[in-house]
């Protein structure tokens, strides 16, 4: 066992050599910000990296991976390589990575989506360097060890497993997911509590998992909070030791998303939701008309005391103890404009039967063009604002460049919103109600309607 003294001494040494690293004159936070916001892209030994520099006192640095479960090709393996991050690595142990970020203040993050791994570090802005090379050393220095698996990931796992498959919401947004993709973008984001784990999740799988995503084209790091000049040097100095193709040479490359549409039912005791989903706005073809419509619908005020504009807040104002909201959930090849009702099960009824009048309403041309008007606006601020928010916006970025090749920037997005008219929306929706729809219910289902009682076809 390592002693405490060690331990110090080891932490003191990883403390210093950050201000070693310091450089001589240090930004003050009356500088002037970038006005843009926009992130800085570069390529740095084969690396592909994104800088914005806030000039604020703290950093968040993250490493985004194409390893979402969309990729995976075993069920549980992004979760896996999730959970092993952050943990023993060829030059430190967990517990020395845990004592030495703590002692400089720093908080460690692992997460997933659907498309990306994400590994994250947040920091005062000194400590760049250390916090660099610890996520370097996350993504080509992790030993991924048998007890490690049995005695904390497996039971972290069913935790997560468990926790999820009792969120009504979450599970019904899972089930809308499988329904419109099938597999790859219909993968489920955790595998199921009954899916045997020793089938398809070991510590070997993920560690060969590991060796095919873990590659510098698969890789992007992404700093808020740094110079791209600071940011560069770091990468140069500590990502040298990432592998540029995998040792073994597998790939695991997803085909192209297509949708399908259907309808999915789960009796569940916890609570009750649906989802109502149809074709949405992608990444790399942006649909202003699909941002504009999950404005327009919304479900939720955005005005303290106010009902709210939106056709789901004015329509379901009174239906006791209903959550509904309306969003467009945007990845590279495709897109989910998802409505989100939540309750008890008349509730959630009602909300439903109130979504498709709205969407009628719509390819009807019967929505005041100042309604419309104000769903442009709202549009428009939904997706300026998701690129100056810090976790948001190096989600998007991230994702944006292992999956395109490029930053997501919203600049075409919100100039096509900006030009989207009613007839464009009543097009649009009147093209989503002839198509087929992505329904999902979780719940009593003696009381959740079917797709073909709202009058869609799925």
């Amino acid at each position: 066992m390592i002693s405490r003294a060690a331990l110090a001494r080891n932490a003191q040494q990883a403390v210093r050599r950050s201000w070693a690293a310091r450089p001589a004159q240090q930004r003050t936070l009356a500088s002037a910000a970038s006005s843009s916001g926009a992130f800085e892209t570069s390529d740095g030994s084969g690396l592909k990296v994104a800088s914005r520099d806030s000039h604020g006192p703290t950093t968040k640095l993250a490493i985004v991976a194409k390893a979402g479960t969309r990729f995976q090709p075993l069920p549980g393996l992004t979760v896996g390589l999730e959970e092993y991050a952050f943990k023993n690595t060829q030059r430190r142990t967990a517990l020395r990575i845990t004592r030495e970020s703590e002692l400089l203040g720093g908080q460690l993050a692992s997460s997933h989506t659907r498309e990306a791994l994400i590994l994250e570090a947040s920091f005062l802005r000194d400590d760049l360097p250390y916090f660099a090379e610890l996520l370097a050393e996350v993504v080509s220095m992790t030993k991924y060890t048998t007890h490690e698996f049995h005695e904390e990931i497996e039971p972290v796992l069913r935790i997560k497993q468990n926790n999820f498959y009792n969120n009504v919401a979450a599970l019904a947004l899972d089930n809308a997911h499988s329904v419109a993709f099938h597999t790859g973008l219909g993968s489920s984001v955790y595998p199921t509590p009954s899916t045997p784990s020793k089938k398809y999740l070991n510590e070997e799988y993920i560690a060969s998992f590991a060796d095919a995503v873990y590659t510098k084209p698969s890789l992007a790091l992404v700093a808020d909070g740094a110079s791209s000049q600071d940011v560069s040097k770091w990468v140069g100095q500590f990502f040298n030791d990432v592998q540029s193709s995998a040792q073994s040479g597998q790939k695991f490359d997803a085909t192209a998303t297509k949708y399908y549409g259907g309808e999915q039912r789960t009796t569940h005791t916890g609570g009750n939701a649906m989802v109502i989903a149809f074709p949405g706005s992608a990444y790399t073809a942006p649909k202003p008309e699909v941002a504009v419509l999950a404005a327009l619908l919304g479900g939720k005020s955005t005005i303290k005391w106010s009902t709210g504009y939106s056709l789901l807040s004015k329509a379901t104002s009174d239906v006791v103890g209903l959550n509904v909201s309306a969003s467009n959930i945007p990845y590279s090849d495709a897109g989910l404009l998802a409505v989100q009702l939540s309750g008890p099960a008349a509730s959630v009824r009602a909300g439903a039967e109130a979504t498709v009048k709205s969407l009628e309403s719509i390819a009807n041309g019967s929505v005041p063009k100042e309604e419309v008007a104000k769903a442009v606006a709202n549009a428009k601020f939904n997706a300026l604002d998701a690129t100056q928010l810090r976790e948001p916006s190096l989600h998007l970025v991230g994702s944006g460049i292992v999956n395109t090749g490029k930053a997501y920037e919203p600049a075409s997005l919100v100039q096509g919103i900006e030009k989207v008219s009613a007839e464009s929306l009543k097009n649009a929706a009147k093209a989503l109600l002839e198509g087929k729809a992505s329904v999902s219910s979780v719940g009593d289902l003696f009381l959740l309607p079917y797709a073909e009682q709202l009058g869609l076809r799925v």
